[in-house]
């Protein structure tokens, strides 16, 4: 596959089309129907707790949230093949993944909520926090790819990076390090065509993001991301790759955020309703949808599932809210075996601010 689809070559790996037809024969994936559906409806459980997610926000009920909206067939994809002893390094918009690793809904609205006792992810295997230094986590994968390359282990690293981060040094040092290296690493790149408000066109001369593998002489490939049968496929060989020869790949996922970047941003200021528009023809759920209608393997009412998949939501929001506050003292104690003088100096300023805040309110 990765031959066929050199990314020299600016081809793209797809197998449905718009309108959930096979169009790729050839490459349609060994994966039984039920784990589709299971695949849609996971989906569509992380979408629908994003848009709840925003309206949380939009209450004033958390904090900045970036929006996942659109990139779902990727996560699904990823969360087909990923496995429990495998290792999960996010970015930031990986909901569906890190779900299907474990981590829970309560806890990633604690994040949100300024809570790190959310990072500790007491169900979820070999999960880092997101690392909120673009492309910094890209680096961390590459160090857990090669401890796992030294003690002989059989697992494979699965890091994320939107477009915007392949402009960061971390990402290039980072896919030079898994190149020299050869360690079992799977980059992808969420290509959502916009890093923040700047389009990838003017982000790079680069035919398309896939082709940067060629210079750090490994193996990439250019995939439709919202098409759930081509990531399942391609991440699936990646995977195997990763695991036999104990080397790296990179995948470009082709995608389109139809959020906002985050929570704080507008997006109608830097794109157009009529791409929004284009773009919307595309959408994975549709797509994956149609194919499921085609085989007639739906046998759900939509509305209700999303109604239990609200209330599923919410039940996990009200536990976030409910929960005790992050202590104080712990946003400073653990960055030190012995906490500097310095440090406790900035403890000191800053419960003597929570306190003056606390008499305002009086």
């Amino acid at each position: 596959m990765f031959e066929e689809y050199n990314p020299l070559d600016n081809k793209i790996f797809r197998i449905i089309d718009n309108s959930g037809k096979v169009k790729n024969k050839k490459h349609f994936p060994e994966i039984d129907s039920k784990e589709v559906v299971e695949a849609y409806k996971k989906m569509l459980f992380a979408r629908t707790a994003d848009l709840l997610t925003v309206n949380y926000q939009r209450q004033g009920r958390i904090f900045t949230y970036p929006p996942n909206y659109g990139q779902e067939a990727i996560h699904a994809g990823v969360a087909s093949v990923i496995r429990h002893e495998d290792w999960l390094v996010p970015a930031f918009r990986e909901v569906g993944v890190m779900l299907a690793k474990g981590v829970t809904l309560k806890e990633i609205f604690l994040y949100y909520m300024g809570n790190e006792d959310a990072s500790r992810f007491q169900n979820a295997n070999n999960v880092l926090p997101v690392s909120v230094p673009i492309a910094s986590q890209l680096i961390h994968a590459v160090g857990i790819g090669y401890e796992i390359k030294l003690n002989k282990k059989k697992e494979v690293v699965y890091t994320f990076v939107g477009d915007g981060g392949t402009s960061e040094g971390d990402f290039h040092e980072a896919l030079n390090f898994a190149g020299v290296w050869g360690v079992p690493v799977v980059f992808i790149i969420q290509n959502n065509q916009y890093g923040i408000s700047t389009p990838t066109s003017i982000q790079t001369a680069s035919i398309n993001l896939a082709v940067k593998s060629v210079a750090y002489g490994i193996k990439g490939i250019k995939v439709d991301g919202n098409d759930f049968f081509a990531m399942h496929a391609a991440v699936k060989q990646a995977h195997e790759y990763a695991l036999e020869e104990g080397k790296p790949v990179l995948i470009e996922a082709l995608t389109y955020r139809k959020g906002p970047h985050t929570t704080s941003d507008d997006p109608t200021k830097y794109r157009t309703a009529e791409e929004e528009k284009e773009w919307d023809k595309t959408d994975p759920l549709k797509r994956l949808k149609m194919w499921l209608e085609d085989q007639k393997l739906v046998d759900w009412d939509e509305e209700s599932l999303i109604e239990d998949y609200k209330k599923e939501a919410d039940r996990q929001f009200v536990e976030a809210e409910n929960y005790h506050p992050y202590p104080v003292e712990d946003v400073f104690k653990y960055q030190y075996v012995e906490m500097p003088e310095d440090l406790k100096e900035q403890q000191r300023n800053y419960e003597k601010f929570l306190k003056w805040q606390e008499s305002l309110s009086k």
